[in-house]
């Protein structure tokens, strides 16, 4: 099922305004890709771009062009394992969280 316009924009306002929020998103955008849902995070990656450092922040952050960037984080996209953890850091960076993998 296809999000609308709306709900999104209420995810990104509740992320740019909510550090817990935007905190459990990101922990949920990476536990959908340790679980092998990559659609979902992301998709959840993408949100916390926008609500966070945008497309041309994150290029600047990571010395990679925002189209390739939009790409790789596209439906269909596919970042390499350097590119994603680049994402994943400069998110760690902008939003100064600090991921943590743990066994349950």
């Amino acid at each position: 099922m296809a999000l609308t316009r709306e709900f999104k924009e209420t995810v990104l306002a509740r992320a740019r305004r909510d550090a817990k929020f935007r905190d459990a998103m990101f922990a949920e955008a990476i536990n959908a890709y340790l679980a092998g849902d990559t659609q979902t995070g992301k998709a959840m990656l993408r949100d916390l771009v926008n609500a966070t450092i945008g497309f041309e922040g994150l290029s600047a952050e990571i010395r990679k062009p925002s189209k390739s960037l939009h790409r790789m984080l596209a439906a269909r996209g596919n970042p390499s394992t350097e590119n994603f953890f680049g994402i994943v850091k400069a998110l760690q960076k902008k939003t100064r969280t600090r991921l943590r993998v743990a066994v349950l």
